[in-house]
């Protein structure tokens, strides 16, 4: 691999890390990138899943003073998440990825126009009364099958859902968010590495900017505007839901 390519794949990684991190739109810049230097579809999709394990690692790193105060709520929520990611892993290498085109534009628009709606975070956190942390937990599972099969904005979906549920703040949900569907790509990687082909010449260079960025997108949500920062992942995401509704439905 040329030198220009793999000073590509890191700034590409970069920018996926950073994005991912902050607005959970990871894949909208690695997976093309990955296309874009010659990878097929299908070990791209793998390959960039294996790479944005090390982003949700960084951005762990960066949302450590987020996440004090909710080791109960990591716990509960980390066993879902992590069994949704197998699922999903597994799904995607015995079905066509194309099985949900049509549903993916309307998820991801739904929740960026969600993510608008503000709570104040004193407000009753339904998500951590015994009966509502049930669906909530469901929800996760659910988000996180999805990320390991598609993946696609997995992020939008996942944090429309813990501010909804949880009335914490922007930042608080991020991190959250971070650590829970970080588990979930996780366990889709493992499946990948063992049973699916893994370009991983490609994945070093662009998991080092995966690593990078996700590191820095925890700092800019913690000393951004939160309300602008709402409306940037929702335009991005029905930016997004745009695209694909487009491909699904042409």
């Amino acid at each position: 691999m040329s030198a220009a390519a793999l000073l590509f794949l890191v700034l590409a990684g970069l920018g996926a890390g950073l994005v991912g991190s902050i607005a959970g739109l990871a894949s909208l810049i690695s997976y093309p990138a990955l296309l874009a230097i010659g990878l097929p579809p299908v070990m791209a999709n793998v390959t960039n899943t294996v790479a944005l394990v090390f982003s949700s690692g960084g951005s762990v790193l960066g949302s450590r003073p987020e996440l004090g105060g909710q080791a109960t709520r990591l716990r509960r929520l980390g066993v879902v998440a992590v069994l949704g990611g197998v699922i999903g892993g597994l799904l995607l290498l015995i079905t066509p990825p194309g099985a949900f085109e049509r549903i993916v534009p309307w998820l991801i628009a739904f929740a960026s126009i969600a993510i608008l709606v503000h709570r104040r975070p004193q407000e009753v956190q339904w998500g951590d009364r015994r009966g509502d942390a049930i669906g909530l937990s469901v929800g996760v599972f659910l988000v996180a099958v999805y990320g390991g099969y598609f993946g696609a904005a997995a992020g939008v979906l996942m944090l429309a859902l813990l501010l909804a549920s949880t009335r914490e703040s922007l930042a608080r949900s991020n991190a959250v968010k971070n650590v829970v569907l970080g588990l979930a790509n996780a366990m889709a990687a493992v499946i990948f590495i063992f049973f699916s082909s893994v370009q991983w010449s490609v994945v070093a260079p662009l998991a080092l900017g995966c690593l990078a960025g996700g590191r820095l997108g925890p700092v800019v949500v913690r000393h951004a505007p939160a309300r602008l920062l709402r409306i940037a992942i929702a335009v991005a995401g029905i930016g997004l839901a745009i695209h694909l509704g487009i491909d699904a439905y042409r």
